[in-house]
């Protein structure tokens, strides 16, 4: 023998834990041996009749999996030295779900982050897992002061885990026995379902059906609705710890901050740093909300809500206070039809022939024409509007006021004449909305009913401001040039359906003469219904004088409906779907601030939010990273963007890109099988 404890024959002692027995195992192992020989002796060597099916190694010395059974010994840089773990795939992961509940369930800690999201959505009955992801739990103190680097951030943990979830083995929770994950799923402590009445017989497992059983006895229970947990698809009130974890952004800096804790979707849970018993947040991360159909998407619609709600309340999202009590309305009606019996929309019974009959109507109308909603090959005149508006082009400095010309609206195209006469001869101002950012600038109960339009141009963006006359103006131009600045015109079929969705908005928002509820009857708690910022303008009682004015215009919405609102509404906000980020650009020591969001990339004031420079994906080459320099470089057709991430890894910042751009690919006429080979060739990189 050697003094390396090596054998004259190559042989050493490889020390491996087993950690749900917390035992100690010694094998004499050489170099070539694979992984799976490595597991098998060890299995033979333990003796004892367990499944072990659920078991791998672990290195944590090199924070990593040894997943691949055919790979040696040596291929892996396993040494003498060495201390592997033989550990369960699947642990305890304390999950907070977009509503705030807590639920406690089994996910395999060994497989990427993306592949658990997907089997996390698949326990909860929620389709598209694709548009949501993990976010670390944030500790306040880093969110206001800031102090750790990003690559610090997206890796250690070890902080943010709770004093009372130490345990590293899978014996450390009650309850937590060995299984498969599709029938150990419960809620955390005070909230909802005890293990025991969950776990009994009414399991919804992996593959999105219930375990057997279960059908009888969710004919009785009507906790359950389709087979789901019925708190999943109407959320209890939070408990205290759920508030208590709540953090309120005070400026744009502190919302990139939180985003700095997404995780990597090509990495798994462990190498990651997250352990057994860990707390974590499941949130949409892609707000681009896909096929949502209420016969199957209860539970997804509700969580899809119940995020909007904190990201208003929070003041993650900014609006306006018209627009806050009308949503503190739809919150209220939400709250009011919770506790009434909903119509059927499972999809069994007559809901399959409302599909028949809705196919029926499609099939026809494809073979007869039809006048509504065609595309602009499919006429013989581009839509157009003409009439008069007030217009300013504001500036630093100087006192302007707005001025009234005649206005024609065309293809994407916005041109200003002095007057209806003069509509003929050259335009005084002219500019194409293609690539714009487009804000709403509206007050209601003002008669204020204003465009904001940011051009953007070499040296940034350059703010026009239109004002029209009454809310049926406001609707048709505000929807021509929503629609002009992703390129299209009013003769797109979206067109009519845009102005129907601001009308709808702005009724919403119109007070209404009439109580639905009298202050009397209605309990209502403001701080739970609408952002502090608002709360410090009224006292507690006229607000909820306030919103019950408002809930009038809802009152008569079913649970669904006024679910489908709120999204709508949510959706409609300037700042909706922007994710931000703090950077450094090429050439610049200067923090700025940029923001992601489905369709484009926006360099943000930091102070303010204003937009001062947009890029849309549409004219995007190529975007990659310098793995070396954790630089991010995006090629769009006017310019490259060069910018180092000062708040999360660039790693986060790749997958949001790419992500997008999965979440655009999605068709009803291709394939619903979730491609996550292509997802992680356009997130993964090649760090």
């Amino acid at each position: 023998m050697m003094a390396d404890g090596r054998l004259i024959d190559g042989s050493w002692e490889l020390n491996i834990h087993v950690t749900d027995l917390d035992l100690q195992r010694t094998l004499r192992v050489t170099g070539d041996l694979h992984i799976g020989g490595v597991m098998l002796r060890l299995v033979e060597e333990l003796d004892i009749a367990i499944d072990w099916s659920d078991h791998a190694l672990w290195m944590p010395e090199q924070n990593m999996w040894l997943s691949r059974t055919r790979t040696t010994l040596d291929q892996y840089g396993v040494q003498a030295d060495a201390r592997l773990e033989f550990t369960p795939m699947h642990k305890s992961l304390r999950v907070q779900l977009p509503d705030l509940q807590y639920v406690d369930m089994r996910v395999d800690f060994s497989v990427r982050v993306f592949t658990g999201v997907v089997q996390i959505c698949k326990q909860l009955g929620v389709r598209h897992a694709e548009e949501l992801s993990l976010l670390a739990s944030y500790d306040e103190k880093v969110i206001r002061k800031g102090g750790r680097t990003p690559e610090n951030r997206q890796y250690t943990r070890q902080a943010n885990r709770s004093s009372l979830n130490t345990s590293t083995n899978s014996t450390g929770r009650p309850g937590s026995q060995q299984g498969t994950p599709q029938a150990t799923l419960w809620r955390g402590p005070g909230v909802g379902r005890s293990p025991a009445s969950f776990n009994a017989q009414n399991s919804f497992n992996a593959n999105g059906t219930l375990s057997p059983g279960s059908m009888h006895n969710l004919s009785f229970d009507t906790s359950y609705v389709n087979g789901v947990d019925a708190s999943f698809a109407i959320s209890p009130m939070p408990s205290p710890e759920a508030l208590a974890s709540v953090v309120n952004p005070r400026s744009y800096v502190e919302r990139a901050r939180i985003n700095g804790g997404w995780l990597d979707s090509s990495v798994s849970l462990m190498e990651q740093s997250f352990r057994e018993n860990d707390m974590i947040l499941l949130r949409y991360k892609f707000l681009v909300f896909y096929d949502i159909n209420p016969k199957y998407d209860a539970v997804r619609i509700n969580q899809i809500y119940n995020q909007a709600h904190w990201t208003l309340l929070n003041e993650e999202v900014d609006c306006t206070e018209e627009e806050m009590l009308m949503f503190a309305a739809l919150q209220f009606q939400i709250q009011l039809q919770s506790n009434l019996p909903q119509p059927d929309l499972s999809p069994s019974g007559t809901q399959e022939t409302d599909d028949i009959d809705a196919a029926l109507n499609d099939l026809q109308m494809s073979l007869e024409g039809h006048t509504f909603g065609r595309r602009p090959g499919d006429i013989t005149s581009i839509p157009e509007l003409q009439d008069y508006l007030r217009f300013m082009k504001p500036k630093k400095y100087t006192m302007k006021s707005f001025k009234t010309y005649w206005f024609v609206f065309r293809d994407t195209t916005i041109c200003m004449y002095k007057n209806r006469d003069s509509a003929n001869s050259a335009p005084l101002w002219n500019a194409n909305l293609k690539g714009c950012e487009v804000n709403p600038d509206v007050h209601i109960s003002g008669k204020k009913y204003g465009i904001k339009i940011m051009l953007p141009s070499p040296e940034g963006m350059n703010e026009v401001w239109l004002r029209c006359e009454n809310e049926q103006q406001y609707v048709k131009w505000m929807a021509a040039c929503k629609l002009a600045s992703k390129g299209k015109t009013m003769a797109d079929s979206t067109y009519d359906a845009e102005v129907s969705s601001l009308s709808a908005f702005m009724s919403m928002q119109t007070p209404s003469p009439a109580l639905a509820i009298h202050s009397s009857q209605a309990d209502i708690q403001p701080e739970l219904f609408v952002a502090r910022r608002f709360l410090k303008k009224f006292k507690s009682q006229r607000m909820a004088q306030r919103i019950l004015e408002a809930h009038a215009n809802v009152s008569e919405l079913s649970l669904y409906d006024a679910k489908m609102s709120y999204i709508r509404a949510w959706q409609a906000l300037p700042e909706f779907g922007v994710t931000y980020f703090t950077v450094n650009f090429r050439g610049s020591r200067k923090e700025e601030l940029i923001g992601i969001a489905y369709n484009r990339l926006v360099r943000v004031n930091t102070s303010n939010g204003n937009v001062l420079k947009t890029w849309r994906f549409n004219t995007m080459k190529a975007w990659n990273v310098n793995w070396e320099t954790k630089h991010v470089i995006i090629n769009f057709e006017e310019e490259d963007v060069v910018f180092y991430c000062t708040s999360a890894d660039c790693k986060v910042i790749h997958e949001f890109i790419g992500g997008y751009i999965f979440c655009s690919m999605r068709s009803k006429d291709s394939s619903q099988t979730l491609n996550e080979e292509m997802f992680h060739k356009l997130t993964g990189g090649c760090a």
